[in-house]
């Protein structure tokens, strides 16, 4: 008997969570077990934000680069995992002409520069404290999220969640092979 209980519960369940996410937008497809992103094959437009650090950050794909876009925070546990081993990667290996460009998200600035610093970041981030670029031009509702954009500006891939090093190198070999 505890088993059927056990059984219907897990039915319910799954079904409750098919219909809230695609009653919510979502997309219940996957490949390779990552969510598909709607954003992947469009256009996104170029941007300019204030620099963590001082300066602007803008959009290297606007003077034809391909790029890494890396969202993160402070306060996000996960990219805590992701970001040192992600920046001592890019630190120690070439990437041509793709550039790499973090963004900040939702954070207080000196939490953040701080972060980024402790993490071993060397390259140009970017700070959204509205999450203007986040969730505006890209449509990235949770964090870490990176994502791929070839030198025209068209979004080549979104990996959901921290990116292990593996999909790092790969995603960068694509955007060198475009």
């Amino acid at each position: 008997m505890m088993f059927i209980s056990i059984g219907i519960g897990t039915v319910v369940a799954i079904a409750l969570i098919f219909v809230v996410s695609v009653l919510t937008g979502g997309k219940v497809t996957t490949i390779a077990g990552q969510p598909t992103n709607a954003l992947v094959g469009t256009s996104v437009r170029s941007f300019t934000l204030a620099g963590l650090n001082g300066g602007t950050v803008t959009s290297p794909w606007s003077s034809g680069h391909p790029t890494v876009v890396i969202f993160f925070a402070s306060y996000c546990g996960p990219c805590k995992a992701e970001m040192p081993k992600v920046a001592k990667y890019l630190r120690s290996h070439s990437q041509g002409a793709v550039r790499v460009v973090g963004v900040d998200v939702t954070d207080q600035r000196t939490d953040g520069q701080h972060f980024v610093a402790a993490s071993g970041v060397t390259f140009p981030v970017a700070f959204d404290p509205q999450s203007t670029v986040t969730s505006g031009i890209f449509q990235i509702n949770a964090i870490p999220d990176t994502a791929f954009v070839n030198s025209k500006g068209i979004v080549t891939e979104v990996y959901v969640g921290a990116i292990p090093r593996d999909q790092l190198i790969k995603g960068i070999a694509a955007l060198k092979n475009a």
